[in-house]
């Protein structure tokens, strides 16, 4: 289905770490009117100086051409969904940016286009130090003029916009490039662990690592800016939250008749670390369950 009209406003759910910086450079870039909402004022106080403008969920449903969320997970997406789906109109396009399940993404586009409305995955990658800068890399699941509709208004928040597929492809690219992150920090943490116990700390290990074929986004990021100060702050991608991708996966792959024991070391030490406290802060943390310090 193609939708030549212009459009008109945009609304925006969910602005917690990722969705309120999204929503800003939306705002500022796009040209285009924002309406926004967020169960919190503060964001919504913030993004109005972006020129932002406080809305309900039906108002949205009911004025925006084109309706994005920034939700934690599946189960938040099905609810908000329910709720906007009433008031939504054929030629409409929701595009979820959150990390959900394939199995809900394709189960909520099929019913969304039995009605005209379009419906798209895009979840986002990268630190929530790229979503402050507007360079999120970000995998898409549409039909092509779907992906053509809304391409405009995802690269005013990302450097990398990549149509993967039909609905659900982004969410299987996101899903996997999530369960490589969780795994390489672990395998990551091994390297920082025995290091220190052999005599090389961390601050030497890592550096000299970057500099050779070890070297990667996760050890310049994670590795870099994370484990070796020690600083696993909350308000980031949380120990829970790697849970939940990760369990996104390991679904995937049960579904495919694969057994991936890799990916299930990596879920046993994200449990670890919950079980330990850690459950909220930053997941590269795994390294305190694996090298207590």
């Amino acid at each position: 289905m193609s939708d030549e009209r212009p459009i008109a406003a945009i609304g925006f759910i969910g602005l917690g770490v990722m969705g309120e910086p999204m929503c800003g450079h939306l705002a500022r870039r796009s040209g285009i009117p924002v309406l926004a909402h967020d169960l919190r004022p503060e964001p919504l106080q913030r993004l109005a100086v972006s020129g932002v403008k406080t809305a309900s969920m039906r108002q949205i449903a009911e004025s925006c051409d084109v309706i994005l969320l920034s939700l934690p997970d599946g189960k938040a997406v099905a609810a908000v969904v329910e709720q906007l789906e009433p008031f939504l109109r054929p030629g409409q396009c929701v595009v979820d940016t959150s990390t959900s399940s394939v199995e809900l993404t394709r189960a909520i586009a099929a019913r969304l286009t039995a009605k005209g409305i379009l419906y798209a995955d895009a979840p986002v990658a990268r630190t929530r130090e790229a979503a402050a800068r507007g360079d999120l890399s970000i995998m898409v699941g549409a039909t092509a003029d779907s992906f053509a509709r809304i391409r405009p208004i995802l690269e005013t928040m990302g450097s990398d916009v990549t149509h993967c597929g039909p609905a659900g492809c982004g969410q299987v690219v996101k899903i996997l490039n999530n369960m490589l992150v969780f795994q390489h920090c672990g395998a990551l943490a091994e390297a920082i662990a025995i290091g220190r116990r052999n005599g090389v700390p961390a601050d030497v290990l890592l550096p000299t690592m970057a500099m050779g074929s070890g070297d990667s986004f996760v050890l310049r990021n994670h590795g870099m800016k994370s484990m070796l100060p020690g600083a696993f702050p909350e308000r980031a991608f949380s120990t829970r939250y790697a849970i939940k991708d990760l369990s996104y996966a390991l679904e995937l792959a049960e579904a495919s008749g694969l057994d991936m024991a890799a990916a299930k070391l990596t879920m046993q030490r994200l449990k670890q670390a919950d079980a330990a406290g850690y459950g909220d802060q930053y997941h590269p943390v795994v390294l305190q369950v694996i090298d207590p310090r």
